[in-house]
């Protein structure tokens, strides 16, 4: 079936099947390898993508399902330019990327978080960041760099060494 969508603000139109899974089509056709395939089952967040700006596990979403609507990876954060996303700033500032597999699905988790309440509380954090597994047991450090983006883009700080 063909499908249009949007893709990190670009129109895409191409021809899967319907049963596809959206981390296939990502990976194989699109080449956007920063969407990484954990466990195959919804249950580790490595596949997180934004779906009309809300998370979702790409491995559990068929592709006859994101037509017409808004994709955003990892690829598509950071700014025109190639500059981090002041989320993945405060991630590697705070040294909340250790092996890095998990870590697009941190940040997207992240970014729809911050994008609907700028200022979360602890239990905020740990509920948006709950579909995400963390093998390294980086939780503290991940923390601390949602906590740091935060004020970042409170204080519309977009780069390293802005914020003092």
């Amino acid at each position: 079936m063909l499908i249009r969508f949007t893709c990190n603000g670009k129109a895409v139109q191409l021809e899967a099947q319907p049963e596809a899974r959206v981390i296939d089509v990502l990976r194989d056709e699109l080449g956007l390898t920063g969407t990484k395939e954990g466990c195959g089952r919804g249950e580790c967040g490595a596949c997180t993508i934004l779906l009309d700006g809300k998370p979702v596990n790409s491995c559990l979403l068929l592709a006859g399902k994101i037509a017409d609507r808004e994709i955003t990876t990892i690829e598509g954060i950071a700014g025109k330019d190639g500059a981090l996303h002041p989320i993945q700033e405060a991630f590697l500032d705070k040294g909340a990327v250790q092996c890095g597999f998990c870590t697009p699905g941190m940040i997207l988790s992240t970014k729809a978080l911050l994008d609907e309440n700028s200022a979360p509380e602890l239990a905020e954090i740990e509920e948006a960041l709950s579909g995400n597994l963390c093998r390294c047991t980086g939780y503290g450090k991940i923390v601390e760099g949602v906590l740091e983006a935060s004020e970042r883009l409170r204080q519309g700080s977009h780069h390293r060494g802005d914020v003092s």
